[in-house]
């Protein structure tokens, strides 16, 4: 096979400083680079995981919203590997993040739940 791992996801927000606090100040992930692309007048975030992954965060003047259907075409949720679900679910209700309550898959046996972006945009932790 070719494919070696996912290597980004791609998000479009709404209101560019709230994403950016979210995913950095809250997920915790780290700047790799800013740039404001003036002829879009738009932002790209590159914004990096632990383990090499990256999200790329992008702005746009008025973006169309977000389907609020998860059973529609596209990407469904976005999906984060944790050690421990219980844990990640106090420290985000802790900054005011509404989490859903903690399922079992039924095939692996693994805790997972989801919560949402400034969006509405669904992400899932998993636990490992």
């Amino acid at each position: 096979m070719f494919l070696k791992k996912v290597h980004h996801a791609a998000i479009i927000c709404s209101d560019y400083q709230a994403s950016k606090a979210f995913y950095t100040e809250i997920l915790g992930l780290v700047i790799v680079a800013e740039n404001y692309r003036e002829p879009r007048d738009s932002y790209k975030l590159d914004l990096r995981l632990p383990d090499g992954g990256q999200i790329e965060l992008f702005s746009f003047p008025t973006p169309p919203k977000r389907q609020n259907n998860p059973e529609a075409c596209g990407l469904r949720h976005l999906a984060f590997g944790v050690e421990c679900v219980s844990q990640m679910v106090c420290y985000l209700e802790g900054r005011g993040i509404d989490v859903e309550p903690i399922r079992i898959d039924e095939y692996t046996g693994k805790r997972f739940t989801f919560f949402k972006d400034p969006d509405g945009l669904p992400i899932e932790l998993y636990e490992q």
